[in-house]
């Protein structure tokens, strides 16, 4: 069967094809709702599956998305898995999610946006103090961009908020993951570094 797109007119091909299984689709929606690259150790634990079971819906769910040409790519690099979005589609999206952050976040926005990225899951009350100003203006800007979000509170008395970056980061800046983060200077990694975790960094130099 043939059709025609509203954007563009093209004639493509659709192909009818089975349905996924329950257990691909379970995987599909772990690595929706993970904010990094999953391991297949960590799928196993969040799905209940065996390596075998787990491998295969991997397997059924790559070839569904190349096979059905989704907006989405699973894709795998150094054991961690992920929905990024198909290269065809770059450059569409380049326009609302591309490169354009620096021109669009000020100075100290781009900075709380390091802290957290490298701090994370750090409060505000931490942002605060590593910066050495107030930052609630600013982490409700980057909330409500969608650069960080709420990812648990801590245990402490009043229980604040934590707070992490997104997927939203992650593309913005081309990152496969968190991890690919450049690494800091030690001048860099001492200023980034939360007040509870200052003792440790002492003893480690």
């Amino acid at each position: 069967m043939k059709r025609k797109t509203k954007d563009e007119h093209e004639t493509v091909q659709t192909i009818a094809g089975p349905l996924l299984s329950q257990s691909a689709r379970l995987v599909e929606v772990v690595l929706f709702l993970e904010n990094e690259p999953v391991s297949l150790d960590k799928l196993q634990r969040m799905t209940g599956f065996s390596k075998e079971r787990a491998d295969a819906a991997l397997s059924e769910l790559n070839e569904h998305y190349n096979l059905f040409m989704h907006g989405l790519t699973l894709t795998e690099k150094s054991g961690n898995w992920q929905f990024v979005p198909s290269g065809d589609l770059h450059d569409r999206l380049r326009g609302c999610y591309g490169k354009k952050v620096d021109r669009r976040l000020s100075r100290a926005a781009l900075e709380t946006l390091s802290i957290v990225a490298y701090s994370q899951p750090v409060t505000r009350r931490e942002i605060d103090n590593i910066r050495g100003v107030a930052s609630d203006t600013i982490v409700r800007l980057l909330r409500e961009r969608e650069y960080i979000k709420v990812v648990g509170r801590k245990d402490v008395p009043g229980h604040p908020c934590l707070y992490g970056t997104s997927r939203k980061f992650l593309f913005e800046f081309n990152l496969p993951s968190i991890s690919a983060l450049p690494k800091l200077s030690e001048i860099d990694r001492a200023r980034f570094v939360k007040d509870d975790e200052q003792e440790e960094l002492f003893d480690e130099n």
